[in-house]
């Protein structure tokens, strides 16, 4: 596939000129198709309106059988144009696919056949078909595609299970390793951002371990083109948002954090009101209203709405935001704040760390998980080159020594001096400071070093 094949656009398709009259007498098609493409080929977009509006179907199973039969990839994209450019000016055309009288013609699987054998711009199109035509599908009230008879309705779903699988996959594919190199994720995002609001699709999208492709494209955008990107991304996060299996990625990804970047500096409405009905949505669920709160959402949220925006839906998204942040900080114990505070790495002064009352009631709590707080200190102390960060760290370890019975052999036994002796002689005087305070307790003992505060 050539560079110059895969930019094709519709308009330049759509001017060729297909000898529809050499594949009758090679009887590739019919004398009724051919008719029919007769009168719809170069014609006014009103004209084919009226054509459709009186005999869509009939114009769906000459397409579709076309690029069953046909192989040339001159005539298999000048129908896709015309498929494309029918849906593009009217996307509830979509409905025609499903339309009783094609019953018996399988729809889905020329697209699906399309996407692993065409060049670029016939992927590109089968996979926008594709998502128009199973969105579009209708619905019984369990969701299943209503149909006649049970046995048919049988075949018709494990159809659709097939398509929808090889759509996801395919759509992973081109988020890991695109086929077309500008155009391939934002094609597979597009996609994604009106497939996901399919149960089915969220469940094979979890399995596929798509959603971790998501989470670098959420990043703060200026073009037009990143923008939309941006926006289709995080309104996949958004449907997801809907779904446990997903929740439980995300709660373990850098999602949080990116999306509250995304919220911070973005000014497009939509961009903003889609991460604020997420984070609305998550807040809820397992540690994000503590992660929200520890992120500075509470802070953002309230700057968000001194913001004159004209969106309804967001103004009282952001107004129940508030609100839950606000609950979840009343609900939040200080030593769940300082959990989270240290299982994100993000040490601060919080006044917690230097309340002596907020130690003597929790001291026990560090005994959690076989000593995880002091582990993750340990850890912070090894890997962090935030200065701040470091000096609480240590200030943390000496506080632990001063009120834990047993503090300085469990410090002692996690391998803790030899860590903070190295940031002893650190440029930042916070970190000299807090590094030899700890060190005394460790040395000295609570009683000979209570004099040293910090």
């Amino acid at each position: 596939m050539t560079i110059d094949h895969a930019e094709l656009s519709t308009e330049q398709v759509l001017k060729r000129d297909i000898p529809w009259e050499t594949y009758m007498t090679t009887k590739l098609i019919t004398g009724t198709c051919l008719q029919l493409l007769r009168r719809y080929d170069n014609r006014s977009e009103s004209y084919r309106a009226q054509l459709l509006d009186d005999d869509g179907p009939a114009y769906v199973r000459v397409f579709v059988s076309i690029l069953r039969d046909i192989h040339k990839e001159e005539t298999v994209e000048y129908v896709l144009a015309l498929i494309d450019e029918m849906l593009a000016a009217n996307p509830k055309r979509a409905r025609l696919f499903h339309d009783n009288s094609l019953s018996g013609e399988d729809t889905y699987n020329p697209f699906l056949r399309l996407l692993c054998d065409g060049n670029w711009f016939a992927q590109e199109k089968s996979c926008k078909i594709l998502a128009s035509i199973v969105s579009a599908r209708p619905k019984s009230h369990d969701g299943v595609m209503a149909n006649g008879g049970a046995s048919n309705s049988k075949r018709t779903s494990a159809t659709i299970d097939d398509v929808l699988k090889g759509l996801v996959d395919w759509l992973c594919v081109q988020l890991k390793r695109p086929s077309h190199p500008s155009r391939g994720i934002p094609t597979a995002i597009n996609c994604l951002s009106t497939l996901l609001k399919e149960p089915v699709v969220r469940s094979s999208f979890v399995q596929a371990d798509g959603v971790k492709l998501l989470v670098p494209l959420i990043t703060p955008a200026s073009t037009q083109q990143s923008i939309q990107l941006l926006y289709e991304t995080c309104l996949c996060v958004w449907l997801l948002s809907y779904y446990e299996p997903a929740i439980e990625y995300l709660a373990t990804s850098r999602t949080l954090p990116r999306l509250i970047d995304v919220v911070k500096s973005s000014t497009k409405e939509k961009v903003v009101r889609v991460v604020v009905l997420t984070f609305k949505n998550l807040l809820s669920k397992g540690t994000f209203g503590a992660q929200m709160v520890d992120l500075g959402l509470p802070q953002i949220v309230l700057s968000l709405k001194a913001q004159a925006w004209s969106d309804e839906d967001l103004l009282e998204a952001l107004n129940q935001l508030d609100v839950g942040l606000k609950d979840k900080i009343k609900t939040l114990s200080s030593f769940d704040k300082y959990k989270q505070e240290v299982l994100l790495g993000h040490l601060d002064w919080s006044p917690m760390h230097k309340d002596a009352v907020f130690w003597r009631e929790n001291i026990s709590n560090f005994e959690e998980n076989d000593f995880q707080i002091l582990r993750v200190l340990m850890t912070i102390l090894d890997t962090s080159s935030d200065p701040r960060a470091l000096a609480v760290a240590c200030f943390d370890l000496s506080q632990f020594i001063q009120h834990h019975a047993a503090g300085r052999i469990i410090v002692t036994d996690l391998k803790a001096k030899e860590r903070v002796m190295k940031l002893m002689n650190h440029e930042n005087a916070e970190v000299t400071k807090n590094a030899l305070l700890c060190i005394q307790r460790l040395f000295l003992g609570a009683k000979y070093a209570s004099f040293l505060q910090v």
